[in-house]
């Protein structure tokens, strides 16, 4: 009886392996046999003129950009962003332009344009306001040691000069004590008295 259920399951599991290789067959045969659909011929549309409106790049690929042009190109991009209708990315594009190291920084106009991004209600501009608010922080920041290293320039210049004031004053005493006459050396008076 056991040897008939072993034969049994024997033959189901061949027949069912049999069985899969068929349906696989019968699939893949009918999938190649069917014809395709046919598509509807869509009229041909010509491509759009590109726009002059900056590609939608990343603001930090944009700012990784900006340290791969040359000062000439800095200069171009930033007539182009320039002559662009203002949008929250051109604003951010010319913020970081403006306030970029190696070109004609410009950071009053850096803030003017980060402070529109960040006043905006407009769903593109609260998208980069977090970006604006660093670079706003960081451009105020900026600012700060500018003016603390223009103070402490003047300090320098003003210190310097004091000491050079007070250089010539010290060369005109000692030309002064040079002019004077010479002092008459004091006689000592001597011990009276003899010596035993």
């Amino acid at each position: 009886m056991k040897s008939m259920f072993e034969k049994i399951s024997r033959d189901a599991g061949r027949s069912l392996g049999l069985l899969l290789v068929v349906l696989s067959l019968a699939l893949t045969g009918g999938c190649a046999s069917t014809p395709p659909e046919a598509t509807p011929i869509e009229p041909e549309v010509e491509a759009p003129e590109p726009s002059p409106v900056p590609s939608p790049m990343h603001p930090l690929s944009y700012y990784q950009l900006l340290s791969r042009m040359t000062l000439a190109e800095l200069g171009r991009e930033r007539m182009v962003l320039a002559a662009l209708p203002r949008s929250p990315n051109t604003q951010l594009r010319l913020a970081m332009l403006f306030g970029y190291p190696r070109a004609q920084q410009d950071m009053g106009r850096a803030m003017v344009q980060l402070d529109s991004v960040l006043k905006s209600k407009d769903p593109a501009a609260i998208a980069l306001q977090p970006l604006a608010r660093l670079l706003a922080d960081n451009y105020a920041e900026r600012q700060k040691v500018e003016a603390n290293l223009d103070r402490q320039g003047l300090l320098l210049k003003e210190s310097q000069r004091k000491a050079t004031e007070l250089q010539e004053k010290i060369d005109d005493l000692a030309d002064i004590e040079r002019t004077l006459p010479a002092r008459p050396q004091a006689v000592r008076p001597g011990r009276s008295g003899g010596t035993k």
